[in-house]
């Protein structure tokens, strides 16, 4: 399968689905690793990239799929990187594809009207914003300036990021031939400690489970855990290969859940928010 011919409708009814079969959530890492598996696309269609922003093809349609599912509010993720299945989405997947596919067709046209009237702009687009024509979003942004960084700020930003999210001791090693190994840090819980090995890099495109492989035998016996932090996507057999049973457990972030990161922790990301809060009492009755 060529996956430039892949259209978001591919994935609408499937993530709805997977929604409802993981307990109404998922994570995005979740929805991405799920629906990689059940279309059956092999590392090389994961790795494909549009030519325009190097961004893989297969997770940004996934993307903009999930997008479009929350504008018409069949989907909604309130907190950053977790998405949920709405009571109107549950009714669209029992009445079947056609319906789901209807109420995003309608929602984009209301957006679309929504959007000329506020520009009141002649160039106005006919259709909403479709992820063919890679649309560039902050997230998107983000990871094009990180990838043009000397390796040597991307691995101080990592480490940065690390003591933002409770690492202490953290430090760059800065040597090559290490396996991979490019830093450590101690992340205290409460009263248990864990002594990590991270390695961050640059990859522009996906990352294979050789990589995975060569970072665990580099940190055995020398760590409690391993984290690799990419601008690049990890492929089924890398995650995989994280979490294979009988070995140390590797933790993984890739450029989604790095953006994500960055953004909570506001480092080179800043966000305009007037906080109003308010508590949907039926929420807890759906769960």
């Amino acid at each position: 399968m060529n996956v430039s011919n892949l259209k978001k409708d591919d994935f609408y009814r499937p993530i709805l689905q997977l929604l409802q079969n993981l307990g109404g959530s998922a994570s995005n890492q979740e929805i991405e690793s799920t629906l990689i598996e059940e279309f059956g696309f092999s590392d090389e269609q994961v790795a494909q990239t549009h030519k325009k922003s190097g961004t893989p093809i297969v997770s940004n349609r996934i993307a903009w799929a999930r997008s479009y599912l929350k504008l018409a509010a069949l989907t909604d993720n309130q907190k950053t990187g977790t998405w949920v299945i709405t009571e109107t989405g549950r009714d669209a997947l029992k009445s079947g594809e056609k319906e789901i596919q209807a109420l995003v067709a309608a929602a984009i046209k209301q957006y679309n009207a929504a959007r000329k009237a506020a520009k009141e702009s002649a160039e106005s687009p006919n259709d909403a914003p479709d992820e063919a024509e890679e649309e560039v979003e902050w997230s998107n942004l983000l990871l094009a300036k990180l990838k043009t960084i000397p390796a040597d700020a991307f691995e101080r930003l990592s480490q940065r990021l690390l003591r933002e999210a409770g690492f202490v001791k953290v430090e760059v090693t800065g040597k090559s031939g290490d396996g991979g190994i490019d830093g450590a840090g101690v992340l205290r819980m409460n009263l248990v400690s864990f002594n990590v090995l991270f390695q961050c890099k640059r990859y522009k495109d996906t990352v294979g489970p050789g990589v995975v492989r060569d970072f665990r035998g580099a940190m055995q016996g020398r760590a409690d855990k391993g984290l690799i932090i990419t601008t690049g996507t990890f492929t089924p057999e890398a995650r995989k290969e994280a979490t294979r049973d009988g070995a140390p457990a590797i933790d993984l972030i890739d450029g989604e859940s790095l953006c994500n990161l960055l953004k909570d922790q506001q480092l080179g990301v800043e966000v305009r928010l007037v906080e109003e809060v308010s508590i949907d009492l039926a929420f807890f009755d759906k769960i």
